[in-house]
């Protein structure tokens, strides 16, 4: 097991929330947050639009799907809407990547991909983290935040 000093989570960066309908889940959102969201985005690789909100230093990421094949479509056919990721702050993704397949847990997509917010992202499998998708996500090098 990794020394827990060794740990490179940095922090929870957002969790993610599918919903299907972002225009009405905003709304709840803003009166429930006591403000707006920050932003809403296109993620075309991923079939999803989604929409940002600070809460301290955690975001809440709303995302709706974009197309009948996308994975927040098949998630809430299977589950309906609610949580669907915890994403974690990473400052090396490759290196977390390394770290985390040495742990035995099962990587879903080992090259990182473009994700929202200007973030590179890796997925680990539910089934090796207790039924919870987890995401590790880094700022994109060279990249500024909106």
């Amino acid at each position: 097991m990794a020394n827990i000093r060794n740990l490179k989570m940095r922090k929870i960066e957002h969790i993610g929330i599918a919903v299907t309908n972002l225009e009405r889940s905003n709304e709840l959102f803003s009166r429930l947050l006591g403000k707006d969201h920050f932003k809403t985005e296109d993620v075309e690789g991923e079939g999803v639009k989604t929409s940002f909100f600070q809460v301290g230093e955690t975001k809440v990421e709303l995302l709706q799907a974009s197309r009948e094949d996308s994975p927040i479509s098949k998630f809430i056919e299977r589950k309906s809407e609610g949580v669907h990721h915890i994403a974690f702050d990473v400052a090396d993704i490759y290196e977390e990547v390394k770290r985390l397949k040495l742990e035995g847990f099962e990587i879903l997509n080992e090259t990182p991909k473009e994700g929202a917010d200007n973030k590179l992202v890796v997925f680990l499998h539910p089934r090796s983290t207790n039924g919870v998708l987890i995401e590790l996500c880094q700022e994109k090098p060279g990249g500024s935040k909106e």
